[in-house]
């Protein structure tokens, strides 16, 4: 069914009465494209984060350390267990050559991993998941491994230090089986995000790989930031979410810290500097018709959304300010600036938090609340240890790319998507997360899903259509089971951006 929306400004109660007040109210008024979903979520807003595997996060969910003088974190009774590291994989059980370890939040600055297309198959050494020291761990250097060495790749943070997202997976819902599309780093998880699609690229950075596929992180061809190397879509049959949203009218964009002015820097609570704009990180700039290669501002807060010199790509400014002026697209995909995206080496779980916490507290705030669903997802694992292997549901079978089995990701032609190479997965397992008045409370979902099925989700919610030309959304799974909407809750949970706690909760 379609449902009209009328903007709910007045907080609700959580009830049945809410419940009927509500379904009445999107059945009342006229509908625009943005109106004409298959749910109640009339409002989008994917925050997509960097470089996290799920045991690096959740390792021990729903059970922390809680040693004085950090943020406590005390689950509800009611709270579901999760597949995470049980005692059969914890020091000395693991058949990794370095035991996993409690990251303290004293220690919330790390190195980076090596996350490459390859290593993160070598890594998973043919499903045994034994060799992620050797594979993908990183040295010393002169970035903090806190004596660790490669073996830092196994360490793993709790709820003392992540306080945020484990009090939102209480109060709203979590998958403990979702994965990265592919292989690899935050490049080809971007695009997976937007397209399902990491073929069909200029063979003009050696990130692409002969097979003109995308396994690195090339920069976008004509973006007045690229600083290196850079490809763009060649295939004229690929296309992406955004061109579908504009095929139906439906409002939509791309949101990123920095994009306005792309000499602009940040410091770290770990004290890195670095530019808040990443160009490898924004995946409409490697589609001609999505592009806004000059960073060209929209031409006001009434217009984001719309189709104009922007191109549906802007500062993160202006999704806020677009928010204010109540006029929010129906589809947002955030990324922070990078010193709070999560990234290991310049960004932090710290930093990260601040940034997720204040832009949920504030569309919390805003009078879209009653319709809105906010993703929390990640763009690849930055090779960090995590024990689940998910299935291998695209094949790839370059000897000179391909590791996961010797020389081969899978030995079957037949099950290489379009007979495209390098698009082998799914990869490494990723935290996801729904916050929503219409998430499941305190629930965990064990289905099978990707990041493509955060494409699936926006197809099926505004009746798109799919991407076609063997895009992977076609073996997504889908979302659904981390939505109730039966019974919306109308809940609430505003949460202190540096503690990740309710403001009333004990330290």
């Amino acid at each position: 069914m379609k449902h009209g929306r009328c903007r709910l400004r007045a907080r609700v109660t959580v009830g049945a009465i809410v419940g009927a007040l509500l379904a009445s109210a999107w059945m009342a008024g006229s509908t625009t494209a943005d109106d004409e979903t298959a749910t109640p979520i009339k409002h989008l807003v994917v925050i997509f984060q960097e470089n996290v595997s799920f045991d690096h996060y959740f390792a021990t969910y729903p059970h922390a350390a809680n040693p004085p003088g950090e943020p406590r974190f005390v689950a509800a009774r009611s709270t579901p267990d999760v597949n995470g590291l049980g005692a059969s994989l914890q020091d000395p059980n693991n058949p990794n050559s370095a035991q996993p370890f409690r990251l303290d939040r004293s220690q919330f600055q790390t190195c980076d991993q090596n996350h490459g297309y390859t290593n993160e198959q070598r890594a998973f050494d043919s499903g045994l998941m034994d060799r992620f020291v050797e594979a993908v761990g990183r040295g010393a250097g002169t970035c903090q491994d806190y004596g660790k060495g490669p073996g830092l790749v196994m360490g793993y943070f709790d709820g003392n230090t992540v306080t945020a997202l484990w009090n939102y997976a209480q109060v709203f819902a979590m998958s403990d089986n979702a994965y990265n599309t592919g292989f690899g780093p935050s490049t080809p998880g971007a695009l997976n995000l937007i397209s399902g699609q990491t073929h069909g690229f200029a063979t003009t950075s050696p990130a692409v790989t002969p097979n003109g596929t995308v396994v690195g992180d090339p920069q976008p061809a004509g973006d007045i930031c690229d600083t290196r190397d850079a490809t763009g879509s060649i295939d004229p049959y690929n296309r992406n979410i955004g061109d579908l949203l504009n095929a139906k009218g439906v409002t939509w964009g791309w949101f990123q810290g920095g994009f306005r002015n792309c000499a602009q820097t940040h410091s770290s609570m770990g004290g890195q500097v670095s530019k808040d704009y990443v160009p490898h990180h924004q995946p409409f700039q490697y589609y001609a018709s999505t592009a806004n290669p000059s960073h060209l501002p929209p031409l006001s807060a009434q217009n984001v959304g719309a189709q104009d010199q922007a191109n549906h790509q802007y500062d993160l400014a202006d999704f806020f300010a677009a928010l204010e002026a109540d006029n929010p697209p129906a589809v947002s995909f955030l990324k922070a600036p990078a010193f709070e995206d999560g990234h290991a080496g310049y960004s932090n779980p710290l930093d990260e938090q601040r940034f997720i916490v204040s832009a949920i507290n504030r569309i919390q705030r805003s009078p879209f609340w009653h319709d809105t669903a906010i993703v929390i997802a990640y763009d690849d694992s930055d090779g960090w240890y995590d024990h689940q292997m998910g299935p291998i549901v695209n094949q790839s079978q370059d000897p000179v790319n391909d590791a996961l089995d010797g020389t081969t990701c899978g030995k079957k032609p037949e099950n290489v998507a379009g007979g495209y190479q390098d698009r082998c997965g799914y990869g490494p397992r990723l935290p996801l997360l729904v916050v929503s008045p219409w998430a499941k409370e305190n629930f965990v979902d064990h289905q099978v899903t990707d990041q493509a099925s955060i494409l699936r989700f926006i197809e099926d919610n505004w009746q798109t259509g799919r991407i076609g030309n063997f895009s992977l959304d076609e073996t997504a799974g889908v979302l659904d089971n981390l939505f109730d909407f039966s019974h919306p809750r109308g809940r609430k949970l505003f949460l202190d951006p540096s503690t990740g706690q309710p403001p009333d909760a004990k330290k």
